[in-house]
């Protein structure tokens, strides 16, 4: 029987990103595991709360690991970066606080029962390096990705803060390690671990196509083909936006923008529809033709 794994997959994985949540699931059962989609689960709050007294606004992902614990599971894994973030930290001070745990338990006074504290939260990327192992990832790989060089991405939320990172922030090696088994190039990309912008591309357009510049800029003077991500707002950040990047600067040329289960989709020979090519503003056509070869 094949192991489970229950999922949160977020909102934007249900629309934009649909090709991110595709991807991981049939990469998932490709490489012998099931991700089981978390019943009545709520949008996660999307940004952490920084403020100590502030405990509403943990309220949405409380009830998230309510559902968790409700159906018998101990932990919760999550694909969108995002989504990571948020409910790894609300986790870990509801988990560890029991004064923080009772207060809003009574603020769910509608819930038939109250969140014990005993759900734990892992990434996607997790199960692949410490469950999975690269070596058996390696051994699944049916098209290797040798024509392609490809530069990691992680932005800020799977590296910041220290607590609920998931590599070393200063020199997180998952994605390199991850390429690598796919058996494409890793460019050497010291803009790895910078912030896309993120809200900000909602007020502040002309801030996130510099920054988007500068991203995109150094992966393509290091030689890389595309860049992998693993965050429908760095995604659209670094892909969408360049269509800004090009009207403002019209000599710019981008490259395409994967999420990392894509690139993984086609090393392990799964059919391309699971990727929706189609959702990418930058074409991933050339890519493909690369692997084909």
């Amino acid at each position: 029987m094949m192991k489970e794994i229950i999922y949160y997959p977020g909102c934007t994985l249900k629309n934009t990103a649909k090709n991110f949540e595709d991807s991981a699931i049939a990469c998932a059962e490709a490489l012998g595991f099931k991700l089981r989609e978390l019943e009545d689960w709520y949008c996660c709050g999307t940004v952490y709360s920084l403020t100590s007294d502030d405990l509403m606004h943990h309220i949405a992902t409380v009830r998230n690991l309510l559902r968790v614990q409700e159906e018998g599971e101990e932990r919760l894994t999550t694909l969108c970066a995002m989504c990571y973030n948020t409910i790894k930290r609300s986790s870990k001070r509801i988990n560890e606080n029991e004064d923080d745990r009772e207060k809003i338990n009574s603020f769910m006074y509608e819930e038939e029962n109250d969140y014990q504290g005993n759900v734990d939260i892992i990434h996607y990327l997790e199960i692949l390096r410490d469950e999975i192992g690269f070596d058996k990832i390696k051994e699944k790989v049916e098209k290797p990705l040798k024509n392609l060089k490809l530069a990691p991405y992680y932005g800020c939320l799977l590296l910041r803060p220290l607590e609920v990172a998931i590599d070393n922030p200063d020199s997180p090696s998952i994605l390199e390690d991850l390429i690598t088994v796919m058996g494409a190039e890793v460019v050497y990309f010291p803009f790895k671990n910078e912030c896309c912008g993120a809200y900000e591309t909602v007020s502040e357009v002309d801030f996130v196509v510099e920054r988007a510049r500068n991203i995109i800029g150094n992966a393509i003077r290091n030689e890389a083909d595309a860049l992998l991500v693993s965050c429908p707002l760095c995604a659209f950040n670094l892909d969408n936006r360049q269509k800004n990047v090009s009207l403002k600067y019209p000599d710019f040329e981008g490259i395409p923008v994967l999420y990392f289960t894509e690139a993984l989709a086609l090393a392990l020979g799964l059919d391309p529809e699971v990727c929706h090519f189609d959702l990418h503003y930058q074409s991933i056509e050339e890519l493909v033709k690369e692997i084909e070869q």
